[in-house]
């Protein structure tokens, strides 16, 4: 009889043992990690030398390097690109955008890390802020150093960027960046530094955030549109119409205007001086285009501070839209989009000011 007990007592024990890993399991968010390569990929043949190759391991190899994440959450893995982010394009954007809303219209997905590369992420960034619509966590994480190199700061990034996708705190954030402990909101996201693992910045508007020891807290929210609330949709988007970024200086004249709009481009963002000043024959040129459709957007080249509507530059004169604290990176990214539903320049100029 007793032995019978016991037997009974170890199969209840058993029995309660594997519910509680499966409860645990089932309570565990699960985390999507999609790679497209970039230095957080990258290989070199020196722990202390900077030639690497970019994109050059898969995205098991590079979680591998992580085996706390799966503490954190149930972890899946896909390598969508596998390029430097100087390569990034306009098809690969279609593609993450379209595959990451896929994934987050299914229940059992709880959010998204996209692993890229730190050359073109504030773009991506910007893009995935304007065309993903869900309210769960899209969170891009890059490294300043590759995986061989002596404190390659990739996998404490990788492990803080799934500690804020599998955050409840999280949700409704907006598309994000974690890096080297902070959390940054794609609405104001810049590369500020060519060398420097603290290199991203919300230069204007400041952190959303940070992640410290295995949690996120946050200082701010952002006040623009953004993700569910966003009016893009590329569902139905093969392409993008073409936007160029053309640079003001001293002497500028209107030979890049005129290159970029005969190899087609349906928009113009200027880099300008100040306040989004430019040449008087720079502004002609523009001017001329515009009233041949062309849509034109102000931006600078100083990293702080906005680009006011009418300050210097009769915007309505003109049919020109003003980027506000928009960079013109990311504005040319906005205007791309809003190509796909405009050419009024009052509208474009409504979304430059709600985004």
């Amino acid at each position: 009889m007793k032995t019978k007990r016991v037997s009974k007592l170890f199969g209840i024990l058993a029995v309660t043992f594997c519910l509680s890993i499966s409860l645990n399991a089932q309570t565990k968010p699960t985390i999507y990690i999609l790679a497209t390569g970039g230095t957080i990929a990258g290989q070199g043949s020196s722990e202390v030398e900077s030639d690497y190759k970019a994109g050059a391991i898969s995205v098991d190899q590079m979680l591998a390097a992580v085996p706390q994440i799966r503490d954190l959450a149930t972890i899946r893995g896909e390598q969508v690109a596998q390029i430097g982010s100087q390569d990034m394009n306009d098809e690969v954007w279609l593609k993450l955008g379209k595959r990451v809303n896929e994934l987050l219209r299914q229940d059992n997905v709880d959010g998204i890390v996209i692993t890229h590369g730190t050359d073109t992420q504030e773009e991506t960034a910007y893009f995935l802020n304007l065309v993903v619509k869900s309210n769960k966590p899209v969170v891009l994480v890059g490294s300043m150093r590759p995986s061989t190199a002596i404190s390659a700061d990739g996998p404490r990034n990788i492990y803080n960027a799934v500690v804020c996708a599998a955050a409840k705190e999280s949700h409704g954030k907006g598309v994000m960046l974690v890096m080297d402990d902070m959390i940054l909101g794609a609405d104001d996201l810049a590369k500020t530094n060519t060398l420097r693992v603290g290199t991203f910045q919300n230069p204007n508007y400041g952190p959303l955030g940070m992640v410290y020891d295995s949690k996120v807290f946050y200082t701010r929210e952002s006040v623009k549109r953004h993700t569910v609330n966003s009016e893009f949709d590329i569902t139905n988007l093969s392409s993008l119409p073409r936007v160029e970024i053309i640079l003001s200086y001293s002497n500028a004249t209107a030979l890049f205007v005129d290159a970029a709009v005969k190899a087609g481009a349906k928009g113009i963002v200027t880099a300008g001086v100040g306040n989004g000043n430019m040449t008087t024959v720079m502004q002609n040129e523009l001017a001329k285009y515009r009233q041949q459709g062309i849509a034109v957007v102000r931006s600078s080249r100083i990293m702080t501070g906005p680009t006011a509507q009418w300050d210097e530059v009769d915007d309505d004169k003109y049919g020109f839209a003003a980027s506000w604290y928009i960079n013109p990176y990311r504005s040319r990214v906005l205007l791309m989009l809003a190509l796909t539903k405009t050419n009024d320049y009052k509208e474009i100029q409504r979304m430059f000011t709600e985004y």
